[in-house]
């Protein structure tokens, strides 16, 4: 892999083992994973692990964040909520290509109820192997910043 990335990894309860998947996957490419999530099925808040992963992004202690929950969602809306952070939710790979170069998204949102495990990891690629573009976008990108 010409250019690792530090990717933190976190779901709720409902994504564990997709999250688990993921983080097999993208250690199989050299990125390095931090997987913050719960290890056990007992039901969690989605909010506290999107925050979380939001947080390491931010802090600059990860380049990228993939987090899950059964939508994708709810996860998502927690990671919006923290200054700085642009996640999107996505289920299919061109989707997850263009949040990267079209809105320097750095956390992609996946629904575990929404996807199977090879769609997940197609998303998951075109995420990763996506830069952001500059440009026009930048412009667009310094408006949803304020």
């Amino acid at each position: 892999m010409s250019n690792p990335k530090r990717i933190v990894l976190s779901s709720d309860h409902a994504a564990i083992e997709l999250r688990q998947a993921i983080a097999k996957h993208a250690e199989s490419l050299g990125h390095t994973v931090t997987d913050i999530g719960p290890k056990t099925p007992e039901s969690t808040h989605y909010p506290i692990h999107g925050k979380a992963a939001a947080e390491h992004v931010a802090a600059g202690e990860a380049d990228l964040g993939i987090i899950l929950c059964g939508t994708g969602q709810g996860i998502m809306m927690a990671a919006n909520k923290v200054p700085g952070i642009r996640c999107g939710v996505c289920a299919d790979p061109f989707s997850a290509r263009m949040i990267r170069e079209h809105n320097n998204a750095q956390i992609l949102s996946i629904g575990a109820r929404v996807v199977g495990e090879s769609l997940a990891m197609e998303i998951v690629d075109a995420f990763l192997g996506a830069e952001f573009e500059g440009g026009r976008h930048a412009t667009r990108v310094d408006m949803i910043e304020g």
